[in-house]
């Protein structure tokens, strides 16, 4: 596979974020404090907690084939497991990778790689919202708790970064993609480098359409619905397990939860450092815990979840492998 110049340095400037942030993560942890923190954790959580993870991955793969059936009914339910499992892996190491990786293992004759591409775009489509859904119920449940952190942790910063040159280059941007995309369908019949563009985007646009014909939408939905529950009930379950924070109740998970999914917009590896930062400087800021703890839970949380991934991903892979040989 042939890596380009632009992949090199973006997935450089990537591992030098994650560098940076799990620096800025770590530099203020007490390694005593944490060390005894460890010592104490209730393992009986953390085994739920794994157990909340497989469940999210499961429902993960059944959404994701409801998705795929419409455009290729003989696609099975273990061969979607194992791409998104693969892809799963890849992202822990390259950042957005994933989604092509596991597009390209679940494609076929009748479901072109421009179709399950689609596909996992509608997907993402329903997480941002999953994402949108939860941030916003949790500041309605108990706005005086959340509220002031979120606005000046999260909304401020955001809002306060923005100017007016920011906004004119984003509506420039935005000009010169309608433009192109005019162009492209436009001269599509004349241009070979417009065809080829306007034929991968009409078979995005089947992928996406695909949750138009899924047999039981309803379902679906209750498979996101699941998937976003176990999400909570990760986060709920490590709070458990580390005795300052057995107090938790499940609105706190769920605002955590939130946070820490916020973290999966920088790209960096696996989310490394942007997710222990985030979620300490939560845990400190609105609980007033020590540091110490709050990147304890950071990484069990996330750290739990990597090496499963990266297990599964393992098994998948060579599974796949072995598949693909006895077909030739």
């Amino acid at each position: 596979m042939k890596i380009s110049a632009n992949s090199i340095i973006k997935y450089s400037l990537s591992f030098i974020l994650a560098g940076v942030l799990v620096y800025f993560a770590f530099r203020s942890v007490e390694w005593d404090s944490f060390w005894n923190g460890f010592l104490e954790t209730r393992w009986g959580y953390v085994a739920l907690y794994i157990l909340a993870s497989i469940g999210a991955l499961v429902f993960r793969m059944f959404r994701w084939k409801a998705l795929i059936k419409p455009l290729d009914s003989g696609c099975r339910l273990l061969e979607v497991w194992d791409a998104n499992n693969v892809g799963n892996l890849t992202n822990v190491v390259l950042p957005g990778s994933g989604e092509i990786v596991r597009c390209g293992y679940v494609s076929s004759p009748r479901a072109s790689f421009e179709k399950i591409f689609g596909t996992v775009l509608m997907e993402r489509i329903w997480d941002i919202l999953a994402i949108a859904v939860l941030i916003v119920s949790v500041l309605f449940l108990n706005w005086s708790r959340f509220g002031g952190f979120f606005m000046d942790n999260i909304w401020n910063p955001l809002v306060s970064d923005a100017d007016t040159s920011l906004l004119w280059i984003v509506l420039a941007g935005i000009t010169l993609i309608v433009i192109f995309i005019w162009a492209v369908f436009h001269f599509r019949e004349r241009n070979r480098f417009f065809g080829k563009i306007a034929g991968f985007t009409s078979g995005l646009g089947k992928g996406l359409a695909s949750f138009r014909k899924i047999d039981n939408k309803l379902l679906f939905a209750l498979y996101t619905c699941a998937i976003w529950l176990m999400y909570i009930l990760m986060t709920f379950f490590i709070l458990k397990a580390i005795p300052v924070f057995s107090e938790s109740s499940f609105i706190d998970a769920l605002f955590i939860s939130a946070v820490g999914n916020l973290a999966s917009v920088i790209p960096v590896p696996g989310g490394i450092g942007a997710y222990h930062y985030l979620v300490a400087l939560t845990l400190s800021s609105l609980y007033g815990a020590q540091w110490d703890s709050g990147i304890l839970f950071a990484t069990l949380s996330h750290e739990l979840h990597a090496i499963l991934i990266i297990i599964l991903g393992v098994i998948s892979y060579f599974r796949l492998s072995l598949r693909k040989k006895n077909q030739l």
